[in-house]
């Protein structure tokens, strides 16, 4: 017997044993991720979940395992824990699974090992019911284990699928993320990426300029300003890593752990009666109907401090999105944003907001909606990209809600695009409206142009101002057809309020609607307009 197997006789000895491999497999190995990570103005994945979760909360999960690989001499190194690092750790208090994918260890590349492992701690989520925070820094597959990486890929995508609507899934992206690595982000809820750093594409520009003889850099192609502001894949765009770990840690305290529990509630003591605050909401709306102004201000003086987390704020600028508190509790707010486009919906600003609203409804999340719509935006473009079919969706995702429902029309709110803002008989629980309110098929100068033609031509053969004529009759029509007086005397809206009177009136109706119980039709599931 050696000298060393004689020491691993003792229980001095073992434990002596333990904390060299430990240190070889956490601190040396940590030491040389320090040196290549910080080189680069990076952190390594242990310190971005040293620094994401409460101190101390972390608790890592196969530390020793090494990968099985023998092709391409690969058996020559084997690295303590592979490619990935995960665990279980708290945030605020609550648990939540994490991983952190390590690109020092093979480029952060998925082998079968590193899929094991990622798959564990999502099997830990989904069977605990917490939240699961997916940190990516990967070159993709692991090429020398072929089809095993390809398989586990699979195997975490069936997770991500698994866990829709389960559990809140969050994916932050510090780094690459190439190839199949795309697609289980693109799965989860809610996708960060930090500014010059992050990059996503299934393909990257060597294959495309080989392929496509295009020539397209990184930054432009799967960049994180091009994922956040043209193709929608994301969710925020984070100045720096520390950015983003802080947006993630704020979006959680909004959300709850799973679907069958309630969201997040704080104490707090919101005035329930109209203060000096609540009376700027008097002003807020300009006399112009043309004139716009920022819907983000009002949803702000509605909100619990003034708070509001808005999602996707670069993409479709259109419609806003995001999620605020009433009383303490977590409310996802969905809102016309007058300042971009008139407000008007188009195809990227109704999928953002559907799909929202179907991740509010899935987790029990209240959601008021703010109106101020023109309509749908006209073109071709629209008409040839699907506005039929994918304005559909947010259609079908109010249709579908079974969660509290409150709206409130500010101003506009025509044609379909009133129905489809989740109007009263959509589904909407409580539809109030401001004196302000425009409610009709259209506004008052299309409708001129249809119902008065004869008369605008008449004041034309009599040499009389046309236009005044025209905005004579635009005005008739908004105070006679589309006054919110109108839609009130018919039951399409609850309630006509102060602006003033908002925040209270709105508190009140989330109040009321708490125990909300809808059951939906005996089926699978339906059938969205994809």
């Amino acid at each position: 017997m050696t000298e060393e197997n004689e020491k691993l006789q003792t229980t001095a000895g073992r434990v002596a044993d333990l904390k060299t491999r430990l240190s070889e497999a956490v601190l040396a190995k940590e030491e040389k991720a320090k040196e290549r990570q910080h080189a680069k103005g990076k952190k390594t994945a242990r310190e971005r979940i040293a620094e994401f979760v409460d101190q101390g909360s972390f608790v890592e999960f196969d530390t020793f395992v090494k990968h099985r690989t023998t092709a391409f001499g690969m058996e020559k190194n084997r690295p303590a824990g592979d490619a990935v690092v995960t665990g279980m750790a708290t945030v605020f208090g609550r648990r939540v699974a994490v991983y952190a994918q390590d690109f020092t260890t093979f480029g952060g590349s998925l082998g079968e090992v590193a899929g094991e492992k990622i798959v564990k701690v999502m099997d830990y989520a989904l069977d605990l019911k917490i939240p699961l925070i997916s940190i990516l820094d990967s070159g993709g597959a692991r090429i020398q284990e072929g089809v095993v990486a390809l398989g586990k890929y699979a195997q975490i995508f069936k997770r991500n699928t698994a866990a829709s609507g389960v559990i809140p899934q969050i994916s932050i992206i510090m780094g690459p993320a190439a190839g199949g690595a795309v697609y289980s982000p693109a799965l989860t809820d809610f996708v960060i990426m930090v500014d010059k750093s992050s990059h996503m594409f299934v393909t990257g520009p060597d294959v495309i300029k080989t392929v496509t003889g295009e020539e397209v850099g990184f930054e432009e192609l799967g960049g994180a300003r091009t994922h956040n502001e043209v193709s929608g894949v994301a969710h925020y765009l984070a100045a720096d890593e520390d950015d983003a770990l802080d947006y993630v840690r704020a979006l959680l305290s909004y959300l709850p752990d799973n679907n069958k529990v309630e969201v997040p509630a704080y104490d707090h003591t919101a005035a329930r009666v109209v203060n000096d605050h609540d009376r700027r909401l008097n002003s807020i709306i300009p006399d112009s109907p043309n004139q716009p102004y920022d819907m983000v201000e009002i949803i702000e003086s509605l909100m619990d401090d003034n708070e509001f987390l808005e999602v996707q704020p670069l993409y479709a600028p259109n419609i806003t999105i995001g999620f605020g508190r009433l009383e303490g509790r977590s409310i996802g707010v969905i809102a016309n944003q007058p300042k971009a486009m008139a407000g008007t919906l188009n195809i990227e600003a109704g999928e953002k907001a559907a799909r929202f609203m179907r991740f509010c409804d899935a987790f029990n999340i209240p959601v008021l909606t703010l109106v101020d719509v023109p309509g749908y935006l006209p073109g071709t473009d629209q008409e040839w990209s699907g506005v039929i079919r994918r304005g559909a969706k947010l259609l079908y995702a109010y249709a579908e809600a079974t969660v509290p429902l409150v709206t409130v029309i500010t101003r506009k709110a025509y044609g379909g695009a009133y129905i489809v803002m989740g109007s009263k008989h959509l589904g909407a629980d409580i539809n109030i409206a401001w004196p302000t309110a425009e409610i009709a098929v259209m506004g008052g100068q299309g409708a001129v142009n249809i119902l008065y033609r004869g008369q605008l031509k008449d004041a034309e053969s009599n040499g009389d101002d046309v236009e005044a004529v025209r905005k004579q009759l635009a005005d008739d029509y908004t105070y006679s057809v589309a006054s919110p007086y109108l839609a009130a005397e018919r039951g399409e809206i609850d309630g006509i309020i102060e602006p003033a009177e908002t925040r209270v009136a709105v508190s009140k109706a989330f109040r009321f609607l708490r125990s909300k119980q809808v059951a939906g039709p005996d089926r699978k599931h339906g059938n969205i307009p994809l």
